[in-house]
């Protein structure tokens, strides 16, 4: 299993330093007093997880966990998020309003592996789960799946311990590939996309849920052929 771990960027400050600018800089300074808070917070959940993961090998003979992506959201991201909500760009007010500084994303095998981690973390004693959002029974207008949690996690420093807020997105590794896709034409397009290419995008997300479906029962058929098969 890989584990990437996505920095905090600084180098997207710029020095002409409008209003705008400077707030963003005293944002990106204040910021990195408490980046390492929400580090270690992905730093606990990529680690049970990790264990959860390993668990399921030794009792199952396989991992439903692909790969575990940590990331901490850059001060540019915080800025414009806390901007496109008419906040105050300050680092408390992130804190009070944003639950997404500290980000884990999960990819999975197939779609009932993606509930069972779910289930297994947050049977975890030290886990509290804050939100649920499942987006692959009920996907996004423009066909994005993905389960998405919010849980607190213990993080444990020399004199406090602390319950940090994570946003977990779990999905297998065909909604991922829609979605990095998706994000990279919106991207690419520098603005709204047209409603055909939005269509277009939400038959192709339908394709591969259906495309996913039949993975996972063609994964069970192979399992039921193997027992029938050792009879």
């Amino acid at each position: 299993m890989i584990i990437q771990r996505i920095p905090i960027k600084l180098d997207e400050l710029d020095t002409s330093m409008t209003p705008e600018q400077r707030e963003l800089a005293q944002l990106a300074k204040d910021y990195l007093r408490v980046a390492l808070m929400y580090e270690s917070a992905t730093k606990e959940v990529a680690t049970k997880l990790d264990i959860l993961n390993d668990e399921f090998q030794a009792l199952h003979s396989r991992n439903p966990i692909h790969s575990i992506q940590c990331r901490v959201k850059s001060p540019y991201s915080v800025a414009e998020k806390l901007r496109r909500k008419n906040l105050a760009v300050d680092v408390q007010t992130a804190q009070d309003n944003l639950f997404d500084l500290a980000g884990v994303r999960v990819i999975c095998s197939y779609i009932e592996d993606i509930y069972t981690i779910a289930s297994m973390l947050c049977q975890q004693d030290d886990i509290h789960l804050v939100r649920q959002r499942d987006y692959i029974q009920n996907p996004k207008p423009n066909g994005y799946h993905s389960l998405h949690l919010i849980v607190t996690v213990p993080v444990f420093f020399s004199d406090k311990k602390r319950y940090v807020p994570v946003e977990i997105q779990i999905r297998t590794v065909a909604m991922d590939f829609w979605a990095t896709l998706e994000h990279d034409i919106h991207y690419k397009s520098k603005g709204p996309v047209s409603e055909e290419v939005v269509r277009e995008l939400t038959a192709c997300a339908d394709v591969i849920n259906q495309t996913d479906i039949r993975m996972q029962e063609l994964y069970h058929k192979t399992l039921a052929d193997k027992e029938q098969n050792d009879e």
